[in-house]
């Protein structure tokens, strides 16, 4: 399955129990995080990847840095396993 049908199922699923979920992009840093979800006061970042794949070197640096903010961070690289993290936060 291809990461954009993974990222789009998660997404839809996540926006319907309720979350508000966006595209992250930051013009002046690369390698950031997909999608940043929030719902209450909790906020998470999904990197979104197709199965298999792991994060890029620069993708691990970013996540690590959003991390060091008390921010967390999750790679997801099915559908299932993002739905579950969705139901458990």
């Amino acid at each position: 399955m291809r990461e954009s049908v993974i990222e789009k199922k998660v997404s839809d699923y996540a926006t319907s129990k309720g979350w508000l979920v966006y595209k992250f992009s930051s013009p002046n840093t690369r390698a950031v995080p997909d999608k940043i979800f929030m719902r209450k006061g909790v906020v998470f970042f999904i990197e979104f990847k197709a199965p298999g794949k792991l994060p890029t070197k620069l993708q691990l640096k970013n996540h690590q840095r959003i991390s060091d903010h008390g921010v967390s961070v999750f790679v997801i690289d099915d559908v299932e396993t993002g739905k579950n993290k969705i139901d458990s936060i």
